[in-house]
């Protein structure tokens, strides 16, 4: 992923971002080192870096001198500077995490509840973000994010069918957020926050250009080009669980028929009652057409494969790359195979959707996107 500021003043916000997630991924490194990297004068950055250091947020280290000079001093982040909290909501449960800034989930809590309401969801959500509030590894919350199933604001599709949050309709989910952790809130789909939390502490670092496609009750998806989510206009892009795969196949909740996550999702697996092999087994050829069809619209470098399926399926999954026909992908000069697994399968979403508030709140230019609640900020 490239990073590259923005000399204009009202860019600065943004700035923090950058040079904060320059120091995550190659510190220790010095103030030159970064301003070459991001495109910013050493002046510039020299400014950001001593708001990021009185808040706590890095660390700044001096060598001992071996010689003549004073040797530069080297800035990493401070994993325990901030802490944000993640929150995954699906239609079989809740689980909420603390993350610090280095990504490590700290500490978690976990709720099995079918299709939570939103009374007993935030409820829920308020008892765990108490119990994480009060663990002696908390430190200054800077945010909340949540992550959880889209699409978003589509009447015939959200919040509708076994694969999304039914009954949430027209509940300020972003405001009952806020007052539920007493924190400033963000909230994206589930399968873009897995990809950001992959950006960010995982394949993604090797990666600029692919695919994450999100295995969970549904199916989605998203691409990530050069470090960045693909949103689409409405934030809806890669509900690639919505192409129709089967002609006048089985009927979707969202009105269609033969729609891919009717198939190929966990919710498909349940209702087949097979076992992981056989199930496998069957939907091949589905699995092998939906990863040609990704291919050739968005040419990734890969496809990542993660989700809330269990990890002996996504890897199953996974090696059924093995037999994938032509594409825009089946090159020679390949450097990472067509599908890999997620890095993190378990927590990406967790972890991503954390760094919506961290970064959301260091650089509001970051979250625009996200909702977000007035309830404080860091400045």
């Amino acid at each position: 992923m490239a990073l590259r500021g923005t000399n204009q003043e009202s860019g600065r916000p943004y700035n923090r971002r950058i040079v904060l997630e320059s120091i995550r991924l190659h510190g220790p490194t010095t103030r030159g080192e970064i301003a070459e990297r991001v495109h910013l004068t050493v002046q510039t950055v020299s400014t950001i870096v001593r708001e990021l250091e009185d808040q706590g947020l890095i660390l700044s280290v001096r060598e001992e001198p071996r010689g003549r000079g004073i040797p530069p001093s080297m800035l990493t982040v401070n994993p325990e500077g901030g802490h944000a909290v993640g929150i995954h909501l699906t239609p079989l449960g809740i689980e909420v995490a603390l993350v610090n800034l280095r990504g490590d989930v700290v500490e978690s809590r976990h709720r099995y509840t079918s299709n939570p309401m939103p009374d007993q969801a935030f409820a829920l959500i308020r008892e765990m973000v108490e119990e994480l509030k009060s663990s002696p590894r908390c430190g200054r919350l800077l945010g909340a994010g949540l992550a959880l199933p889209g699409p978003f604001d589509i009447e015939s599709m959200s919040f509708v069918g076994p694969t999304t949050m039914t009954g949430w309709k027209n509940v300020d989910i972003s405001a009952r957020l806020a007052d539920a952790t007493g924190l400033p809130a963000f909230m994206e789909n589930d399968m873009a926050a897995a990809a950001l939390g992959e950006q960010l502490y995982g394949l993604g670092q090797q990666l600029s250009d692919y695919y994450y496609l999100f295995f969970s009750v549904g199916l989605g998806g998203t691409m990530m080009t050069d470090g960045v989510v693909m949103s689409g206009a409405w934030g809806n892009a890669g509900e690639i669980g919505h192409i129709p795969a089967v002609p006048d196949g089985e009927f979707c909740p969202c009105g269609n028929r033969g729609c891919l996550e009717r198939y190929l999702s966990l919710d498909a697996f349940r209702r087949r009652g097979l076992s992981e092999a056989n199930w496998v087994r069957e939907i091949t050829p589905i699995f092998c057409n939906a990863i040609r069809t990704i291919e050739n619209l968005f040419d990734p470098e890969t496809v990542v494969l993660g989700g809330l399926a269990p990890q002996s399926l996504i890897e199953q999954l996974a090696t059924l790359a093995d037999g994938l026909s032509n594409s825009v992908s089946a090159r020679a000069n390949r450097t990472h195979p067509r599908v890999v697994v997620a890095s993190d399968c378990q927590h990406s979403a967790l972890r991503g959707a954390a760094a919506l508030a961290v970064f959301g709140v260091l650089s509001p230019r970051f979250g625009q996107m996200f909702e977000t609640s007035e309830k404080g900020t860091v400045e």
